[in-house]
């Protein structure tokens, strides 16, 4: 399967639950307590994919957990969930969206984990079915870890090397000779502005997504994609099972100071939901580089850029 396929059939990943979630604002959703070793270990990706993936454990059984800053809750996997002996949870008012729309209603546990370096206590979870998200066929991701846990760590990942470190914020390791990439801290993640062809577009930056950019398709009509080039057919992974995509090319994109020309772009249905997002950055855009997330307190920054992509000069006053 070439890179362009496998971008088709996952670019939109996060989307299983980043930018999903809708979640009554009125609930509180407690974080879990973190504590970090002094070893805070680089760890390779535990899945096939472009997006950060991490070993975990719980309840005795190592699972892989897809680090997801489009996600603004983490979730298990229903499977698991029954596997770990359906452990007592609580009942919330949570309504969990796909790109599909479907809704699913969701009640939560909350759980121990441990990885290389780091141990969190009482995370709060959703559960729901991941489908195909799940699936040992495919990328076998049964744990979703999203904002409510990252914005608590300094997360670290190294692309080239497909490996990560998940860093004690408050820690003085940290990595060095990235660029700071211009983003706002918004509810329901980072932001960004990005260029399609010259027209701007707020952006979430979401880690669960593959591809360089998604949009939805009001979106993609308001910079001009929908204008009847050539697109082709696709399908991506949502919450609960596949749907299918519209794929079409932009000519030029650009993101801060990194610019990429003729560039797939995902375009998925509209949905009729408060908050749900126009638009994603997904890891292609990051491709090659270092990257270092700080979610609490709003801050990207990104290392010198592979060939295919061209870093544009910063301008002097």
């Amino acid at each position: 399967m070439n890179r362009r396929t496998l971008l088709t059939r996952l670019g939109l990943v996060g989307l299983a639950v980043g930018g999903g979630w809708w979640l009554r604002d009125h609930v509180l959703w407690r974080k879990p307590t973190v504590a970090f070793d002094a070893a805070q270990p680089w760890q390779p990706y535990a899945a096939r994919s472009a997006s950060p993936t991490v070993r975990v454990r719980i309840g005795g059984r190592q699972v892989t957990a897809l680090i997801d800053t489009g996600a603004q809750f983490s979730a298990i996997d229903r499977t698991l969930y029954a596997a770990l002996g359906s452990p007592a949870g609580f009942d919330v008012p949570l309504v969990a969206y796909g790109v599909g729309g479907a809704p699913q209603v969701g009640r939560g546990v909350t759980l121990d984990m441990d990885l290389p370096g780091l141990q969190v206590r009482s995370l709060r979870t959703a559960i729901l079915a991941l489908g195909p998200l799940a699936d040992d066929a495919g990328p076998g991701i049964r744990l979703i870890l999203g904002r409510d846990l990252l914005s608590m760590l300094l997360l670290d990942l190294d692309t080239p090397a497909r490996r990560l470190r998940l860093l004690d914020p408050a820690a003085s390791i940290r990595p060095s000779g990235l660029t700071p990439l211009a983003v706002q801290n918004g509810p329901r993640g980072l932001v960004a502005r990005v260029s399609v062809e010259g027209a701007p577009v707020p952006a979430i930056v979401d880690t669960g997504a593959t591809g360089v950019l998604s949009l939805s398709r009001s979106a993609a009509a308001t910079v001009g994609l929908l204008d009847g080039r050539p697109g082709r057919s696709g399908t991506t992974i949502v919450l609960g099972g596949r749907m299918g995509v519209e794929v079409v090319e932009a000519e030029t994109l650009g993101i801060g100071e990194r610019q990429f020309r003729k560039v797939p772009v995902g375009i998925y249905p509209d949905i009729d939901v408060p908050g749900f997002p126009q638009a994603l950055i997904g890891m292609g855009a990051f491709r090659g580089s270092r990257v270092s997330i700080d979610l609490d307190r709003g801050a990207l920054q990104v290392g010198k850029p592979e060939m295919d992509v061209v870093a544009v000069p910063r301008r002097r006053n």
